[in-house]
Order: C-alpha cells, then structure tokens, then sequence
C-alpha cells in the first residue's frame, strides 16, 4: 500500500508510505491520530512515535525522523541496541524489502549512528525555537521561582547538571504543585550544557523550564523519541505526564512497534 503524505504539507514529489493503501489512524477524543505499521514487527502504532525511512533517488535508505521527505518510506518502532541487532541478522533489509517489494536499496553501516543524531537535532531545534516563541526559562532562580508558583509544566536538566541542582529545582517543582513529597522530577536531556547552551543561543544552560502546556508536549514528544531510541531510561518521569503528551507514557525499551 501507498500512504500520501501530502495531507501532511508535504509538496512533490510526495512521501509514500511502503505498505501504501488511505491512510491508517484513529480517533481520540475527537481528533484524528495518524498510525503506521512496523515493517519490522507488523505492529500498528501511532506514526508520532515512530521513525520513518526515506528510500533515496541513489537507492539509499536514511532517516527523515520529521516525515517531510518526499518518496517511498517505511517506519520502524525500535530503539537503538534492537535495530543494531536487526540489521546485523538481515532483519531490517528483509522488512524493507517486503515493504519496498523490491531488493533494490541500500542500507547504510552508520544508519543508526544517522538516526541517533537526527532525533537529537530535532529535539534541540525543538527547544531552540521555543526559546525563540518565548515558552521556555533557562536559569535557576528564575526556574526555581516559576516552579514554586506552579507554573513550569516540564522541568528539564542538562546530562551533566549538579544532583544538587537537580534536586532544588524538583523540590521547588513539587512545591508549586501540591506534590511535596511526591515523585514530580525533572527530565534528564542527554545532552551536556554546553550543547544546550548553542541551541538556545544563551549562556551556560543547565536547566530548562517550559511554562506552556503546549510547549511542553512537543518537547516531551521530540525527547522522547531521542531517549527511546538511544534506549535512555533514567527513571526520570516527566514532571506532569498529563500536559506532555501521549509520547510521555511509552515505554522506552518496549522494541518493534508499528506504523
């Protein structure tokens, strides 16, 4: 079957789903969630959590994490140690070749390396264009005091941020939402603060606060999809799985999943 993702703003030549037909989804709470199939579990799952596959003019498969490429795709459900495995049993190039219905590609030895990186980008431009909508704090006495007003709806902390820091900052988070000694925690970003620090364009970024609900879910989304895949689970739950997005309940480890 042949999904058309122009429903998706996608202009020509536009992105087909390998397994093809209309497209799969459905309905929750009154809005259309799109699905998509694994072509290597067969498992349906919403697209939203996946990765999709680009089939490249020169017969090269590569990642579009962002589903804008134009052409022939194909999604995977898996973090990175399963599709490691999988494509060193031939598991992958045989579910890409059912779905492709043609042998006809290549599979790039970096491929994972690939997706690692691009998932990682999108959540840093993620963040990075929110800092520039003006729905994120940065700095720990203004996060500290937005949290204990209840009004940070995603805590996040830099790879190598103080336990002590983190600490603080989780107190004043529980306190702004009734929850002191309760388990509300910030989220852990595998990235360092230096890194953070060049997508916001701002100094020394060790921590980040969302003060958006909205906000909160698309960063949620795009981290963890970047935390499942590189199999991160830190038992850091986000701070409010409420306002994060379904994204935010999936289990990080769980392996094939579909389209």
């Amino acid at each position: 079957m042949v999904h058309d993702d122009r429903a998706d703003g996608v202009t020509a030549p536009p992105a087909e789903d390998a397994d093809g037909g209309p497209g799969q989804g459905k309905h929750v709470r009154g809005k259309h969630v799109p699905e998509r199939k694994c072509v290597l579990s067969g498992e349906v799952s919403p697209r939203a959590g996946l990765i999709r596959l680009a089939l490249g003019p020169d017969g090269t498969i590569a990642p579009d994490v962002r589903a804008k490429a134009g052409g022939r795709g194909a999604w995977i459900g898996v973090d990175r140690p399963a599709l490691e495995v999988a494509i060193a049993k031939g598991k992958l190039k045989g579910g890409l070749a059912r779905a492709f219905k043609n042998g006809a590609f290549t599979i790039p030895a970096d491929l994972p390396d690939q997706i690692e990186a691009a998932l990682r980008r999108a959540t840093l431009d993620r963040l990075g264009l929110e800092a520039r909508a003006g729905t994120l704090l940065t700095g720990s006495d203004k996060i500290a005091d937005a949290a204990r007003k209840g009004a940070v709806a995603l805590l996040l902390h830099a790879a190598d941020a103080s336990a002590d820091g983190n600490r603080k900052l989780d107190q004043a988070l529980r306190v702004g939402r009734g929850d002191e000694g309760g388990s509300s925690r910030g989220l852990v970003i595998p990235a360092d603060r230096a890194i953070l620090s060049m997508a916001l364009g701002r100094e020394n970024v060790v921590h980040i606060a969302l003060i958006a609900p909205a906000a909160a879910a698309r960063v949620t989304d795009a981290l963890g999809r970047w935390r499942g895949f590189i199999g991160r689970d830190d038992g850091v739950d986000p701070c409010d799985m409420d306002s994060q997005g379904p994204t935010a309940h999936r289990n990080e480890s769980e392996g094939f999943v579909s389209e």
